[in-house]
């Protein structure tokens, strides 16, 4: 029987919800571009419910438990002597989510014998040493695609709501106030504007779809160009870098994995060849910008604004200059946590639980590190050191 480690955010603060704003979810019958939804052969869990915190325990504990597995789940993942480090010596599997990441580093990977299998319950999993992870054959797997377009979403929102000025503006009527020039002396249309994203896999080109009835100009750049046909249909112009991209436009929006090559990737330099007074969006990974060089450029003038839900470390401590620095729209890391996104990468861990543990495949594009190597969505979105 194998010893399952699950880190999850804490509950609410006025504890787990016992009802809800909605009472189903839309029925989405499948992902863009033919790939199915997750399949397991049960849920254990009532899609639309809050999943993703420590008593939602991504409904897991009946079907691990009835078949004698042992379940830990826990918040404490980061302070010295926390309880993931605790209890990860005699560990099997490992479950953590992208919005708080369990950081499965080299000497973790070490001290944990037993571990066999990382589950990323969502998409992204920088979190886990990939180096580490091939040389103790660790298999990392995450829930591709489950929530994509909740991210995509998420920068849509984190978009409008910059160039519109739309924060600001909100906290005008929190505080009683009603002065219109206040509210429009930074708003701008979005109509006409260029946008591009860093990386158009799936939730780049997700985004870009939902872009373009806005009638802007699109612009992307990937190291994997897309079919023509889709450049065709969306009116995309494609660079080979961001360095070439952007100094075209007026919002570039990051959608790219943290590895090697994309971290720290928005330094001083790339950022000073952007438009004086664009926007910048970072749904990825927070290391891909570089922190102190972001700041600099919202009180300088050289970015407008500053939008994002991704930090390191995360959880933020209460000192983080993105915090207080000017014209930003950070958020804490929940684009990808919706109701609707926890029930399908909860479902998503579920099957792969079930594959592990019936010795059957998981699904090629849910593996990260498979067999000592990087594997399905790993081989075609990740590099390693190694």
């Amino acid at each position: 029987m194998a010893k399952v480690l699950c880190v999850l955010y804490d509950d609410p603060t006025t504890g787990h919800p016992s009802s809800y704003a909605r009472e189903d979810l839309p029925l989405v019958p499948g992902y863009p571009g033919g790939q199915t939804l997750p399949s397991p052969r049960g849920l254990g869990f009532t899609p639309g419910h809050l999943l993703g915190s420590v008593s939602g325990a991504l409904g897991l504990r009946e079907f691990l438990e009835s078949q004698g597995h042992t379940l830990v789940v826990t918040s404490d993942k980061d302070r010295e002597g926390s309880e993931f480090d605790r209890e990860l010596a005699d560990t099997d599997i490992v479950i953590s989510q992208p919005f708080w990441p369990a950081y499965l580093t080299a000497e973790r990977i070490a001290r944990a014998p037993r571990l066999k299998l990382a589950i990323t319950a969502g998409i992204g999993s920088d979190h886990v040493d990939l180096d580490a992870a091939i040389e103790h054959d660790v298999t990392v797997a995450e829930v591709t695609y489950s929530n994509s377009i909740s991210v995509a979403e998420h920068v849509v929102m984190m978009i409008l709501s910059l160039v519109r000025n739309y924060l600001p503006s909100h906290q005008v009527v929190l505080d009683g106030g009603w002065n219109i020039a206040d509210c429009v002396s930074r708003a701008y249309d979005v109509q006409g504007m260029h946008v591009g994203t860093v990386a158009a896999g799936r939730i780049g080109t997700a985004v870009l779809r939902r872009l373009k009835p806005f009638d802007v100009h699109l612009h992307y750049t990937d190291r994997h160009r897309l079919p023509r046909e889709v450049e065709q249909e969306l009116g995309l112009t494609f660079h080979e870098s961001a360095a070439d991209m952007v100094p075209h436009c007026d919002v570039v929006t990051i959608n790219a994995p943290l590895h090697p090559e994309t971290e720290g990737l928005f330094d001083d330099k790339l950022i000073g060849s952007m438009k004086r007074g664009a926007y910048l969006i970072n749904t990825a990974r927070a290391k891909i910008a570089d922190r102190d060089a972001v700041v600099r450029a919202l009180e300088s003038g050289q970015l407008a604004g500053y939008a994002g839900d991704v930090w390191f470390p995360q959880p933020a401590p209460a000192e983080h200059p993105w915090r207080t620095m000017p014209h930003h729209g950070m958020t804490p890391h929940i684009s990808g946590s919706t109701l609707s996104a926890q029930a399908r990468y909860a479902a998503g861990t579920r099957e792969i639980l079930e594959n592990w543990f019936a010795d059957e495949p998981i699904r090629e594009e849910y593996l990260i590190i498979d067999s000592g190597k990087l594997a399905g969505a790993g081989a075609h979105s990740y590099s390693t050191n190694k």
